[in-house]
């Protein structure tokens, strides 16, 4: 055997951290660990000790993500110079490489240019190569999700909004009561050291990882599936969760909620104790440190405070509220009204739910557990858009949203036979001053138009409806028999019949009466 037969084939590699990390806006994170986001070329410098010569020994390089990596599932790519490798006719998120110009084959130095495609899954991937009878481990890198990709399902296109809603470390949460409103700095810290170990970390431990980690693994190619997993998992209601709520003293064994400023101390907590609660949060700690999450994850995102925020437990999309008449037992209500609540809003599109883009942009994720969503405490992705025109049939918990916003609160005269006669309806202080930082500025943001029309609106139209109240009527029909007719396709049955059709700006409001 010859002495270059028996040398090492690869001599180096070079992964040019700091020129990659800055175009993928990752400097912040790690000069010394390669993290790129998807959709976008990265560059990698390979010295072979032999010329190259792809046309008698191609080049091979494999990109995969987790324990069981597949072609079909998107979490395995094999791709090379020249692309002719054998792929899977299923392959999914299929990776490119290119040799640049300024690469000189004939000394073996070669200049590489890596694109992960734009739907590849998030998280940390090895990455090798083989060339003739030899394989090395190029990088072990991580791949984020990368708004300012137009590809991408997390793109968006402004880039003061990206700086904002992905950058930005340092924002404000809204608090106190419609009137008077307090902001409340908050630290999101994204870039803090080991925050990409946390936060992949977290998607880790999720409940639906540890059931099947292949097709968790292939799903963090979709941020609907990742907003979901994340709101899960910042309370720890159902699992190895972040936070642990707490909405009354004492507060023994951890801080008040209000002792926090920030989420990277609360993050750190968690990952240093082995997954084990960070005690005490409420909905201001669960939102602040969602956000930090998502923006590590690149997904954007903003925290909204809503005012005057229903809670409707029953999902009737009115807070109830029972008195007893004399001589009656008073019946309970799990109904409430806050004085505020906190949620995120993410950015994404929802072709899932609409293929013109008409349910695409900011979407509600709500970290606080308050119910339960297929059988776990998260809230969302619900498209504010969605919440806007009461489409309560929409997935996921539009009506939920929508009651925190529009609920009607209705006092309930209970009777002694068993009747109950309605006392007083209040139209209007659910969902005041909904706020949020304003980009680039430290003020206020008042988006109350986003997610409800103005109390007593009217259309064009000759009926005397309120358009407020018609909507408010329509979402609650909607809600109703969301499970067993088929309102949107426009299959009407059992026991409902349309008795007239309202054009609203952009759908039908339909009027219905119930036939006994």
């Amino acid at each position: 055997m010859s002495s270059e037969t028996r040398r090492s084939i690869f001599k180096g590699v070079g992964l040019n951290y700091e020129i990659n990390n800055t175009e993928h806006h990752t400097k912040k994170l790690s000069k010394d660990q390669l993290i790129v986001r998807r959709g976008q070329p990265f560059t990698v410098k390979v010295e072979l000790t032999q010329p190259f010569n792809p046309d008698l020994y191609p080049l091979t390089i494999t990109a995969e993500t987790g324990k069981h990596p597949s072609e079909n599932l998107g979490t395995k790519s094999r791709f090379g110079i020249p692309d002719k490798i054998s792929r899977s006719p299923s392959a999914k998120a299929v990776w490119k490489v290119e040799l640049e110009k300024r690469s000189y084959p004939l000394t073996g130095s070669l200049n590489l240019t890596i694109t992960p495609p734009a739907d590849a899954p998030i998280g940390k991937y090895n990455l090798t190569a083989r060339y003739r009878n030899e394989e090395t481990l190029l990088a072990t890198l991580v791949v984020l999700f990368n708004p300012w990709c137009p590809d991408d399902s997390v793109s968006l296109s402004d880039e003061a909004q990206r700086q904002e809603y992905v950058l930005n470390e340092h924002g404000i949460i809204y608090s106190g009561s419609e009137n008077y409103i307090r902001s409340v700095p908050w630290d999101f810290g994204q870039f803090e050291e080991d925050m990409v170990k946390i936060c992949l970390k977290i998607l880790d431990v999720n409940p639906k990882h540890l059931a099947n980690a292949a097709n968790d693994v292939s799903a963090r190619c979709n941020p609907i599936y990742v907003s979901r997993v994340v709101s899960a998992m910042i309370n720890s209601n159902d699992d190895y969760g972040v936070v642990e709520g707490r909405w009354s003293g004492p507060y023994s064994g951890g801080n008040e909620p209000t002792h926090w400023s920030g989420s990277y101390p609360i993050l750190k907590h968690w990952y240093d104790m082995n997954c084990q609660s960070v005690k005490y949060g409420q909905c201001w700690v669960f939102a602040g440190v969602m956000c930090s999450v998502m923006r590590l994850l690149g997904i954007p995102c903003r925290v909204i405070t809503n005012f005057q925020s229903a809670h409707d437990n029953n999902k009737n999309l009115t807070i109830d509220v029972y008195h007893a008449d004399y001589g009656v037992r008073e019946k309970e209500t799990k109904d409430s009204v806050w004085n505020f609540h906190v949620w995120l809003e993410c950015w994404m599109t929802r072709t899932d739910l609409a293929k013109d883009g008409k349910y695409d942009g900011w979407q509600v994720v709500d970290p606080t557990p308050q119910e339960k969503s297929d059988g776990v405490y998260c809230c969302g992705p619900a498209p504010v858009k969605a919440i806007l025109d009461g489409e309560t049939d929409l997935k996921y918990d539009v009506p939920f949203v929508f009651a925190e916003v529009n609920a009607d609160c209705i006092d309930w005269l209970c009777k002694a036979d068993g009747t109950m006669t309605k006392m007083l309806s209040d139209t209007k202080s659910v969902g005041q001053n909904i706020s949020t930082k304003t980009v680039g500025s430290n003020t206020r943001l008042d988006i109350t138009d986003k997610y409800k029309y103005k109390e007593g609106e009217f259309t064009n139209c000759s009926s005397c409806f309120q358009f407020e109240r018609r909507l408010f009527q329509t979402a609650c029909f909607s809600s109703f028999q969301r499970c067993s007719i088929g309102l949107r396709s426009g299959l009407i049955e059992g026991h409902f019949k349309i008795v007239q059709c309202f054009p609203l700006s952009h759908f039908c409001v339909f009027l219905v009466i119930v036939l006994l």
